[in-house]
């Protein structure tokens, strides 16, 4: 069956710097190739999931400006419902500063801008998005109340919850109950937990009421902790020139397993291959792979 996803979160402009390494404190360095690439986690989510042949609706918010126009058209080449993405003449679109190494290591700076607008009054406005869906898919670049908000929507219409829990702050028990599938990266985990070890936030989050709870470790695959134990699922070897938006293909491609029906490990590999391919591509949205590829990777 087809995947159907809400897609709760953020849209951004990315303004991509090429460096040989990442700047230190204070230190000026001369970049090499720039480009402005679409972005933000709510939108690298949806449209991964798009890619994967999920039927997705996004809900966010763009300034009225150049840059929303190209988000707003941006999601929709991608085939994704963007009625409910609405624009604002309050703040600016959001953007995101990004340094790239030769590594394909990252530092990022995201100024949230019009994202900051998105108000559970929106979610409401958007009801229908909900009464279609199989998954809710949200992070937190959009105000907690709001992500709040939908959570409990996605509950009231019996929708399977996965929260991307970045940029990291600390939640709640009582959020963190409502979700289904957290997928933190293991610094995330830390902080979301308030713990100074990854052991410690595993046990921390689980004691908040998480239920499944998949750690993401780059290079080193996922770690998986649900109700049957843990497992380690290893990554797809491959040489990484970008690392940029390859957390957003993973969830994009798992939340479109879970909604297919698949098992959480068997959407896990799939969100595996996809972050593997996408870490060898340069930008967040054109990483992104087509669920052709991932399948012949798989």
């Amino acid at each position: 069956m087809q995947a159907k996803l809400v897609v709760v979160g953020s849209l951004n402009m990315d303004l991509v710097v090429n460096v040989a390494h990442l700047p230190r404190t204070g230190e000026t360095i001369l970049g090499g190739k720039f480009a402005s690439i679409p972005g933000g986690k709510g939108a690298n989510q949806a449209v991964a999931a798009a890619r994967m042949g999920a039927k997705v609706s996004m809900i966010g918010r763009v300034g009225q400006d150049g840059f929303g126009k190209e988000l707003r058209a941006g999601a929709a080449r991608d085939g994704i419902d963007t009625q409910y993405i609405t624009v604002t003449g309050q703040e600016a679109s959001g953007i995101a500063l990004i340094t790239v190494d030769q590594n394909g290591q990252n530092t990022i700076v995201v100024a949230s801008g019009a994202n900051y607008t998105l108000s559970p009054a929106d979610l409401h406005a958007a009801q229908a998005a909900f009464v279609d869906a199989d998954v809710l898919v949200t992070q937190l670049e959009s105000p907690l109340e709001t992500v709040s908000e939908a959570l409990s929507m996605a509950a009231g219409h019996g929708l399977q919850v996965v929260l991307n829990p970045a940029p990291a702050q600390p939640l709640s028990a009582e959020l963190l109950a409502r979700v289904d599938y957290l997928i933190p990266n293991e610094g995330e985990a830390m902080q979301v937990a308030g713990a100074d070890t990854l052991e410690n936030a595993i046990d921390k989050l689980l004691g908040m009421g998480v239920r499944n709870l998949i750690i993401t470790l780059g290079e080193r695959g996922v770690l998986m902790v649900t109700a049957e134990g843990r497992k380690h699922i290893p990554a797809n070897p491959v040489q990484a020139i970008d690392t940029v938006a390859a957390g957003d293909a993973f969830v994009g491609a798992f939340a479109t397993g879970l909604a297919e029906g698949l098992g959480a490990e068997a959407a896990v590999r799939l969100g595996n291959a996809a972050a593997a391919i996408s870490v060898t591509r340069r930008g967040a949205q054109p990483s992104l792979p087509m669920r052709k590829e991932v399948n012949v990777l798989l």
